[in-house]
């Protein structure tokens, strides 16, 4: 007997018992599931330039950071307006609170171009995970953060070793001073994975894993909300109301996160590169 012919000879009963389990993802409810990162090919399937719907949303929250940035500075005034001062303080911000106070006024201006690029990639890839119709950020999905991560690993590397040479500048990174010689066998290994490996893997993971949680919170309120509403029994859809307002709350948190992600991932690459400005400091 076939699965199909079973279900259909359940009592309504045991039916409904399985439209309510998520487990068993009924027609009325889809859970999360990895298909919502690894969507299937809109564009260009089977060529190495291949478009899924994550790809579509990057590149529009990318063209749209442009147009911002455009729209913004196009025609500077002394007294800013709008877009101009929208776009003023995101720039004051990371100037002041991430490049100056970390690596201070002359290194912040020099790498105040790369903290900011990084800032605001963040955060506008990050946004679309709360835009009606988009509903995901891009940085759900590791390629995106693990570009930024690797940038932030090249950048922080490349100041270290111009400033030292490579081979002072790997000495200074990974040999802890003034501690006995046997102790160099067990922390030489520690630094190097900690210096090395784990800044751009934590880099990664963080934004990556936090952008993924955010997106499965609201996509089962949302959901929950939809199916109490349209598809639970009448008793059961006084929970709606509740599911509702915890989406929404989550929604406003997750403006937050979306924000602090971007402000740790550019902070944690401005202290990385005062770090190697300092390996000698070790």
């Amino acid at each position: 007997m076939s699965d199909r012919t079973a279900g259909a000879k359940l009592p309504a009963a045991r039916t409904r018992e399985r439209t309510l389990s998520v487990t068993t993802l009924a027609a009325e409810f889809h859970a999360p599931s990895l298909t919502d990162f690894f969507p299937p090919a809109v564009l260009f399937e089977g060529t190495p330039f291949e478009l899924d719907r994550l790809m579509l949303v990057r590149l529009l929250m990318t063209a749209v950071l442009i147009a911002f940035l455009f729209l913004a500075f196009r025609a500077p005034r002394i007294v800013p307006k709008r877009l101009q001062n929208i776009g003023e303080m995101g720039l004051v911000f990371v100037k002041e609170q991430i490049c100056d106070e970390i690596l201070g006024k002359e290194s912040g201006r020099k790498f105040f171009p790369l903290i900011a690029t990084i800032f605001f990639t963040v955060l506008f890839l990050n946004f679309s995970g709360v835009i009606p119709g988009l509903n995901i950020s891009s940085n759900a999905r590791i390629g995106m953060p693990l570009v930024l991560a690797v940038v932030a690993y090249i950048a922080f590397n490349y100041v270290g070793i111009k400033k030292y040479g490579f081979f002072t500048y790997m000495r200074s990174s990974i040999v802890v001073p003034n501690v006995p010689p046997a102790m160099h066998v067990l922390l030489i290994p520690i630094e190097f994975i900690s210096t090395f490996v784990l800044r751009p893997f934590t880099l990664t993971v963080r934004l990556m894993a936090n952008m993924l949680a955010g997106h499965i919170m609201l996509v089962l309120f949302f959901s929950a909300t939809q199916f109490f509403l349209f598809d639970a029994d009448n008793w059961m859809k006084v929970f709606s109301p509740f599911s509702l307002l915890g989406g929404l709350a989550f929604t406003l948190f997750e403006l937050l996160v979306i924000f602090l992600q971007a402000y740790v991932f550019a902070l944690l690459t401005a202290v990385y590169i005062s770090l190697a400005q300092h390996a000698d400091e070790h």
